[in-house]
């Protein structure tokens, strides 16, 4: 298929609209001009006054009174310490990101299949899709309407693509991988190669078969390089609206249950079952064959050895501190054995 000129398929041209306006769509309380018009967004200490920000975190509120912004999305709390107007919302992160989404709209790819792809005639390729220049599509792989496959995406045999779902330049969909409609991959990022399974035997390693493929489900987002193994036998799955940074890595097997997110360089081996609206922070990690409850919150570099039946937060990593008293403190670990024994004995007279 003939790509049109892409001049005919981009967005729209962003138009300022009107303070009041984006008051009334997404369900503010404007206190300020309703006739202001905003054209972009920035943060607080370097907008301009054609510019929206927000206020989330307690963390930048000293910037609140200076900023030069049009108008500040934020809660109630601070109403009365911006200088210009307001849109006062109960989620000022999430009402501010649906804005930004309007005023900084995904490029349009334009439809069709660009001359230097390779698609395989027993590839179903929607007519209203994009594949981009370099991709490849296998046999038996289809593409839904309005999805997009970006530059130099590989997408394998037996592989299916949702509708308005995005693959960014050089992703790998290996096999047997369904992505459900408008989930979004980031580039780099390698689903259904095969899972860490090997046997030992007298001369040495055996490859166990990976058979399983990988069940994405709706708006899913998964990040730059992250990996996703295939299923030994099974498929692994993630339900929908999860939300993976990048450079995580989920092994064979794993189910992740919906709206669970985690950040960067989590690591989650073979068999473990999460629940639904997790939250791993960044380089934490889950042993293999263990289920996890929903609604549990996994701080920073903790790892999960163990079943986890009870919602709440589990921390167990170390904070950085000066290296002379972290060095103390492991002289100390390390004395602990020969404490113990000693009270057990202190005990026993």
């Amino acid at each position: 298929t003939r790509r049109p000129d892409p001049a005919s398929a981009r967005a729209d041209d962003k138009m300022p609209e009107r303070l009041g306006d984006r008051a009334d769509r997404f369900g503010c309380d404007l206190r300020g001009d309703p006739d202001i018009s905003v054209a972009r967004v920035a943060t607080l200490a370097n907008a301009g006054e054609d510019a929206l920000s927000f206020l989330a975190s307690d963390a930048y509120t000293e910037q609140l009174p200076t900023s030069s912004a049009a108008a500040v999305v934020l809660a109630e709390e601070h109403a009365n310490e911006a200088p210009g107007a307001v849109l006062v919302s109960p989620n000022p992160y999430a009402t501010y990101a649906r804005i930004a989404a309007v005023l900084h709209p995904e490029p349009l790819a334009p439809p069709g299949t660009h001359p230097g792809s390779s698609v395989d005639p027993a590839a179903n390729v929607d007519p209203s899709a994009s594949v981009g220049p370099n991709a490849v599509i296998a046999a038996g792989a289809r593409i839904g309407a309005a999805a997009v496959v970006g530059p130099g995406a590989y997408v394998g045999p037996d592989c299916s693509v949702g509708e308005g779902a995005r693959l960014h330049a050089n992703v790998t969909l290996v096999r047997a991988v369904t992505l459900g409609a408008r989930t979004i991959v980031h580039s780099g990022a390698v689903i259904g190669a095969d899972g860490f399974g090997n046997a030992m035997t007298d001369s040495g390693w055996l490859k166990v078969p990976q058979v399983g493929g990988v069940r994405i489900g709706d708006d899913v987002e998964i990040g730059a390089n992250t990996t996703i193994d295939c299923g030994a036998v099974e498929d692994t799955v993630i339900e929908d609206g999860v939300r993976i940074d990048n450079l995580c890595m989920i092994a064979h097997n794993v189910h992740v249950g919906a709206h669970t997110a985690m950040a960067a360089m989590v690591a989650v081996a073979g068999s473990t079952r999460i629940g639904a609206r997790c939250m791993f922070a960044g380089r934490a990690g889950c042993v293999g064959h263990i289920t996890i409850c929903d609604d549990v919150v996994v701080s920073g570099m903790a790892v999960v050895s163990k079943n986890i039946t009870e919602p709440g937060v589990y921390a167990g990593s170390f904070v950085a501190e000066k290296a002379r008293d972290w060095a103390r403190h492991v002289a100390r670990f390390k004395r602990l054995d020969a404490l113990a024994a000693r009270v057990r004995k202190l005990e026993k007279t």
